[in-house]
């Protein structure tokens, strides 16, 4: 089970964009990578009838990846960035729960 899933909320950790929150737009994980809404975007110069998106072409900002070790989970529950953990409930499915230094465990699916 992946402990940073598609639509999660996370924060950068590291880097030029450190502090800032931003969605999961999509996940590499055999290349251990993730792109994040808003966060490592990169210049694109798109030639005019390239892409039909852009039919005049133009300067493009386009999210790069980033590291999935430079970024945390953020629970909107908790409010604050926390670890996450994998738990198997007595009924046998896995859930993945926060981990934190308070001792309690919160489940965030």
């Amino acid at each position: 089970m992946q402990k940073i899933k598609k639509g999660d909320t996370v924060l950068v950790t590291i880097g030029k964009d450190r502090g800032k929150r931003g969605k999961v737009l999509a996940i590499m994980a055999e290349e251990g990578k993730v792109i994040v809404e808003g966060v490592a975007l990169k210049k694109r110069h798109m030639k005019a009838g390239s892409n039909p998106k852009y039919p005049n072409g133009g300067i493009v900002d386009k999210p790069a990846k980033i590291d999935i070790s430079n970024v945390k989970f953020f629970s909107e529950k908790l409010g604050r960035p926390v670890r996450v953990g994998v738990k198997q409930l007595d009924d046998g499915r896995k859930v993945r729960v926060a981990r934190g230094s308070r001792g309690e465990e919160h489940v965030l699916d």
